[in-house]
Formats: C-alpha cells, structure tokens, sequence
C-alpha cells in the first residue's frame, strides 16, 4: 500500500498530513516543557490585543482563539503550528497545479516545502510566526495564479485575504506581493490582471484586515521595529563599508542555507536534465524567477540600507518557499519525463524528515547523556506540583520573571492569570493581592539558589509589598529525563493580603 501511494500524486497530501499528525504526537509525548515561542503563545494567549511586540500578531490571534475554544494545553499550542504547515503544503500543491500540467509534478513542488529547513528542522524545534507567514505565501500564491489564469472576483478576494493575512503574519512578506506585481508587469497578455477593477476589492479586503494592526504600529512603531532591526545588527562594528561587506556574505550565507537542500534533491531526482530545465523557460518560470530575484535584490536593498551584518535563513523563509515550484516549474517547461520521479524524490524525503523528527524528538534523552540539557529537560511541573501541593493551592496571580517562565507555569497552572515583570508594563493594580494568594517565581542559569532578580523585586516594591514580605524560598526538582542527582534550580516567595 505504501508503495502505491508513493506513486499517486493525489496520496501524497495524506502522506504529509500523516507527518504532521506524527510530530504533534512526538511533541506531546517526549516533554511537558516548552521551548521558547510555545513559552510565549502560552503566555499571550491570555491577551488578545492589536499588538504583541516586534513581531505581527496574526499568530497570536489564532492561538488564542485556539485556546479559548480548548483550553491551554501543550496540544493547542503544537497542533495550531503544524496545521499551518500542513495548510501551507496543501494550498502550495494547489497552487502548482494552476501552473505546472503534470500532477507528479505539482505533488514534487508540494514535497519541495518540505526539504526547506525551517519546515522540516526549525519548526519541530521553535517556530511560530514564520509559520503563518509560510501558510499566507502558500495562499497567495494560490489566489494569484488563479487570478492570471482564471481571474473572478473570488480570485481578486482570495488573493487579497492572503496579503492581508501574510502583512500581520511577517513583515517582510510584503515584498513578495509587491514582486509578484512587478514580476507580471513584462508580460504583457497578463499585465491588465494587474489594472482590472476587482484589484480595489483586493486592495480592499487587505486593508481591513491589515487596519487593526496597522493602527498599533503607527502608535507603538519602536517595540514593532526595534526586535528584529537589532537582531539584523547584532555584533555591528567597523565602517559603511565592513558592515556592507559582512552583511552581504551573512545574506549570501543565508541563501545557501535556506536553498541547499531544494537543489540537491532535485538535482538528486533528475541528475541529467539540469541542463535541459535550466536552458528551459515559460511565462510562468519567468514570473516566478523574477519574483524570486526581486525579492532577494529588495532583501539586499534592507541589508545594505540599515548596516544590518547578520542574516537568518529563517527570515528568508517566505522567500526562499517560491524555489520549489520555480524548479518544477523549469522541469515542467521542458517537458522532462517525470515518470516514476515522484517515489524518487518522496522516499529519500520522507526518510529524512522522520530521521530528523526522531533526533530532534529525542534531544530531551541525548542531551543529559552528552553533559548538558536543554529546555525540555526543565521541570516546570515538577517544580509547580511540590510548591502548590500538587495543586492543591491555586493562586490567583502568577508574577514570573520572563515569558518561557510564564508560559510553562500558565500550562501547569490554567486557571490563574499570569503576568511577567514587564508585562504588563506600569505598576500593579492597586487591588492586585485581594483576590488570593499570589505567587511569585523566578529561575537561574543553573544556580540551586537563585538571587531574586532585581526587575522583579522593583515589580514588587512598586506594588507596594515590603522589603519585609520579601523572603525567598528555593526548590530544585530534577530535571526531566536528568541523571542522577542533577537538578535545576527555581525560587519562588508566596504573597497573601494582610488584613487591616
């Protein structure tokens, strides 16, 4: 059976939902930690808001309506990110087949998404927002290849939600909008889908949806810039020109990272057809090679217009996502036989991704046997069950000293608001200790004891607690999965309303 469908183009959609379903049950499964953006979405998803910080919030409007509607639990908080990307792959393969005529073809492109490394590797560790990015480049190009080949009003509409969607998802992926504009202009029996009337429909939907957000940046534009801008800088030294020279080899690094795996794979697949595909051009491999060059080149316009030395591979994502199809699309205007090419291309693939799932999935047991230990090692339950009792004392108000801390109490601790020595932001409520029991906690760098942070002991103080009621109290459970007698150090103080 597996052997069939390895063959079927249509089957290959349930093979990558049947991946994703995989991950979901991994994650679950391996540890109740979180890692640091499922930290965060635990966090937020208290709030629901115009705007959560530097990065847009569409993603945080989802969680939250994810866990309004089912709780906060580690699988509302897994199983949103990975439908996303199933999403993401399946509007990616529709898309394909507008534009590419074979459907082994089209099914390879789809498969394409999956051998890009923020999918198949940084998602099954730390990933959010890049996600719906993914998932909004995925619909848009959707909507907009139906537009050039069958434009209808829907079509108009559709590709408008996904520009609205993809401009609170990431910032950056305005660009590939304004590319794809651009990239069609040359071509000149499609160039009057871009001056047809239902394009103010589109605009139209974009605009409301973006509106919201929109209203918050321009009230809050430095805590929207401010995050990734200083990232782009980090370790910013030296003149104009040193910095223009470290950011393009950072970007060119970039490139590589992100683009690698695609090509070897498809070199891999059709070893003796590069030079027919690449000699091999249509309307549509010059629409999305322009799209693809254009952003890039605007990419390079950012990098050497702010003096921005450093380059993720994950901040290329929604640009690099186009690759796949551009290949295919290449392959397919040379009309290269593809026979028996899609188990080809989709057993290796599917071997890898489950490998890399599997070792990614068992950090939490190699990691203490290699003499380290990262987040899903940290005994967030075990520390929140010996200090409430094993539950048995609820606090109203959880104070944490920073978002993963808060997030992983938040899933321990469902029913009690948390907040963070920053957010929100002033002084505490006047009446914040009259509703119960308040607990306050805090973590180290691996110290059995750690000193009460000085951020959080101002939280306090402006909250008008006494330097008196101030007194620490320490425990360190061991770690998840840890050796021996390794342990991982919090402290904590609980704080209750004196009665006059």
């Amino acid at each position: 059976m597996l052997r069939t469908d390895f063959r079927r183009p249509d089957a290959m959609i349930f093979a990558v939902a049947a991946y994703f379903v995989l991950c979901v049950a991994l994650r679950v499964f391996i540890s109740p930690a979180l890692e640091i953006d499922e930290g965060e979405q635990a966090f937020v998803s208290q709030f629901l808001a115009l705007g959560y910080g530097p990065q847009p919030p569409f993603y945080n409007w989802l969680q939250y309506a994810v866990v309004e509607a089912f709780g906060v639990s580690l699988t509302a908080l897994t199983a949103l990110k990975h439908l996303m990307l199933f999403l993401c792959c399946l509007f990616y393969g529709l898309a394909a087949q507008i534009v590419i005529r074979d459907r082994a073809l089209a099914a390879i492109a789809m498969l394409g998404v999956l051998t890009l490394p923020p999918v198949f590797l940084l998602a099954q560790r730390d990933l959010s927002h890049t996600v719906s990015a993914l998932f909004a480049v995925s619909l848009f190009l959707y909507g907009f290849f139906r537009t050039l080949r069958n434009p209808s009003l829907f079509s108009y509409l559709l590709t408008g939600i996904a520009v609205g969607i993809g401009l609170i998802s990431k910032y950056n992926f305005a660009l590939v909008p304004a590319a794809a504009v651009l990239a069609v202009l040359p071509e000149r029996d499609l160039r009057q889908r871009i001056f047809d009337w239902r394009v103010i429909a589109s605009l139209s939907v974009a605009f409301a949806i973006v509106l919201p957000h929109a209203y918050w940046v321009v009230n809050n534009l430095t805590s929207a810039s401010a995050g990734t801008i200083n990232e782009m800088k980090e370790g910013l030294s030296g003149g104009r020109l040193t910095q223009a020279v470290k950011g393009i080899v950072s970007l060119i690094s970039a490139i590589f990272g992100a683009s690698i795996l695609p090509l070897v794979f498809f070199a891999a697949v059709f070893p003796f057809d590069i030079k027919r595909a690449y000699r091999a051009e249509s309307q549509w491999t010059r629409i999305t090679g322009r799209m693809i060059c254009l952003c890039l080149v605007a990419v390079l316009m950012i990098v050497l217009g702010l003096g921005a030395t450093h380059i993720r591979e994950k901040w290329l994502a929604v640009f690099v996502v186009l690759l796949p199809l551009y290949l295919c699309l290449k392959i397919d205007a040379a009309g290269i036989e593809t026979s028996g090419k899609l188990k080809r291309f989709a057993i290796p693939l599917f071997i890898m991704i489950f490998a890399v799932l599997i070792g990614v999935s068992a950090r939490v047991l190699t990691s203490p046997m290699l003499g380290s230990y990262n987040k899903l090692n940290t005994p967030y339950d075990a520390f929140i069950r010996e200090i409430t009792q094993n539950h048995a004392i609820q606090p109203a108000l959880v104070i944490a000293d920073d978002t993963n801390l808060a997030g992983s109490v938040r899933l321990q601790l469902p029913q009690s608001t948390v907040i963070t020595s920053y957010k929100p932001q002033g002084p505490l409520a006047a009446e914040w200790r009259s509703a119960g029991p308040v607990l306050v906690i805090w973590r180290g760098n691996g110290e059995p004891q750690p000193a009460l942070p000085d951020n959080l002991r101002r939280k306090l103080v402006e909250g008008g607690v006494a330097s008196s009621d101030i007194a620490p109290i320490y425990s360190a459970p061991p770690y998840h999965l840890g050796k021996g007698n390794d342990r991982y150090g919090f402290g904590y103080l609980w704080l209750t309303e004196k009665k006059p």
